[in-house]
């Protein structure tokens, strides 16, 4: 057995349930009626019409193999689109070499480093805190060591990249970002990718960054800046050392598909591309060409923004008379400061009103002598408008028996 599988922390939902346990054991079951869960990422509007008909009419397509580097339509269809929404120079995405389909940003964020990790050196992978799971679990599983740079309150959520010591930058060879950040929602600015640009060519490692929440914003004139943009705007033409990841997930509500894409370096494509050969997880061709339907329309996204605009709106409206509460920069969660330990408020959430939240400390790991995700809950809005309305409300009654 890998003897790196011992490292693996248990996922933050099997710390949840054994918290909820211990709460329903000190205070009985939830006297509230209807479980609302605002705990796990999983998008519930519903699914493109449009898509789902474009899978029903080539189910025929069951029959062929897929190759591993997906149709040229689909590459081609993916990059039109990263042009479009990043305002790239025309024809500076090649379908040929800069993209490459997966079967979800999940398996291909884990996947990356085990393809691009020397084990011979002293190997760094960098990862913000609070995090994604899988970052450290790819870390751990590669062979190489997390090193986990805090994102927190007083720096807007936002990765401080000057306070990083030489010593790290120099054992780095992958830096995974989030933009916008989950849990956070925070958007990393232009400028500080161009500066992180700069020091992945001073001391050669990849950024891996995670755009999965790129498309669910609140200001429409200011979607978030990607890796790619920012590359473009340095000069950076190639996107040497860039490598972004995005997903059907999020974007369109078809977490089920398992469609992305990574695009950028042409010769880190190239090698994923062997990798991913061997690896065997080719996007089915059905699923290629609904993804082609997904990815070359835009106004069942803009649908899908309104829908998360009207229930941030709501909940915070409902939540800011006794808790400080702000809307995120993009994605669909909020990251609350609680005004007790996060697993004190979820637990008792969970017991007295029957809503599930997730406990911070469960996305982040001890770091500089602090766990930032302490004090925090992560709650995801992809419930009906009417369920995270009543949710907002049975939270404002827990909050208002703390005061």
């Amino acid at each position: 057995m890998n003897p790196d599988l011992k490292k693996l922390q248990p996922y933050p939902f099997e710390k949840l349930n054994a918290l909820k346990a211990k709460a329903v054991e000190k205070m009985g079951q939830p006297a509230v009626q209807g479980h609302i869960p605002l705990s796990i990422g999983e998008p519930k509007h519903e699914s493109p019409k449009f898509v789902l008909d474009s899978i029903r009419d080539n189910l025929d397509l069951i029959s062929l193999y897929p190759l591993t580097k997906g149709g040229v339509e689909l590459r081609t269809a993916i990059a039109n689109w990263l042009t479009r929404r990043f305002q790239l120079s025309d024809d500076m995405v090649d379908p040929e070499q800069h993209v490459l389909p997966v079967t979800g940003t999940r398996e291909a964020l884990f996947s990356f480093a085990q393809c691009f990790i020397d084990r011979s050196d002293d190997a760094v992978i960098m990862m913000p805190n609070p995090f994604y799971q899988i970052y450290e679990g790819a870390a751990f599983l590669s062979g190489a060591e997390p090193y986990f740079y805090n994102t927190v309150k007083e720096n807007d959520y936002l990765p401080d990249f000057d306070a990083i010591d030489e010593s790290v930058w120099q054992r780095c060879q992958i830096i995974y970002i989030c933009t916008p950040g989950n849990p956070t929602g925070s958007v990393i600015t232009k400028g500080q990718l161009t500066k992180l640009i700069a020091l992945a060519k001073k001391y050669d490692f990849i950024i891996a960054s995670d755009e999965c929440y790129s498309e669910i914003y609140f200001d429409r004139d200011n979607p978030p800046t990607g890796l790619l943009e920012a590359a473009d705007a340095c000069g950076n033409t190639s996107f040497e050392n860039c490598i972004v990841f995005h997903s059907l997930s999020k974007r369109s509500n078809l977490p089920g598909m398992r469609s992305g894409f990574v695009a950028g370096d042409a010769n880190l494509i190239k090698s994923y591309l062997l990798y991913r050969t061997y690896h065997g997880c080719a996007m089915p061709p059905v699923h290629q060409v609904a993804s082609i339907e997904a990815w070359s329309d835009e106004a069942h996204v803009e649908q899908n923004r309104e829908l998360y605009v009207k229930k941030f709106d709501a909940v915070i409206d409902i939540l800011s008379p006794v808790i400080k509460v702000t809307s995120p920069d993009a994605g669909f969660y909020l990251w609350l400061n609680t005004p007790v330990d996060d697993e004190t408020f979820a637990g008792e959430l969970y017991a007295q009103q029957n809503v599930t939240v997730l406990p911070g400390s469960y996305l982040s790991r001890e770091s500089g002598g602090i766990n930032p995700g302490k004090d925090h809950v992560r709650m995801a809005l992809v419930a009906p408008f009417d369920e995270c309305v009543t949710a907002a409300k049975r939270i404002k009654e827990y909050i208002q028996t703390l005061n």
